[in-house]
């Protein structure tokens, strides 16, 4: 059996981002503590936040082989992977608010070629994320 074409909404939207980390503790207190976001469920192992109509589960790095066998768990410092992309209404003020909650930018505010302003910055574990909003006028 074919699967639906894309545009008869066989894919409804992203659920879930699982990221592995290292050090769980560390990216529980970057999600909950300086993005501020809320948190679903914890245990040993993971933490899962919501953002908008998302969750982002951290998991323990040690917990993750049983995701994505026979794949490997990539290990840090291998170059980034992923992108995660945050549309915001004014890039100013939420680096602004990043840099207060003692976020350091990896690169932006700049307008790209391509439409949006943005600012990358990564979690403690290397996940990269990026606010995106409209240009500077």
């Amino acid at each position: 059996m074919t699967p639906p074409h894309p545009s008869s909404g066989w894919l409804t939207g992203l659920h879930t981002v699982t990221l592995f980390t290292e050090d769980l503790p560390a990216a529980r207190a970057f999600y909950a503590d300086v993005l501020g976001l809320e948190l679903l469920f914890s245990d040993d192992d993971s933490d899962a936040y919501r953002l908008g109509g998302t969750v982002i589960n951290l998991l323990r790095i040690e917990a993750a082989a049983e995701l994505v066998t026979p794949a490997p768990v990539a290990g840090p410092g291998l170059g980034v992977r992923a992108l995660f992309t945050i549309e915001v209404s004014d890039v100013e003020a939420t680096v602004a608010e990043l840099a207060r909650r003692g976020v350091e930018l990896l690169n932006g505010p700049l307008d790209r070629s391509w439409g949006p302003r943005t600012a990358a910055f990564a979690d403690p574990a290397g996940n990269v994320w990026e606010v995106a909003g409209p240009a500077a006028g």
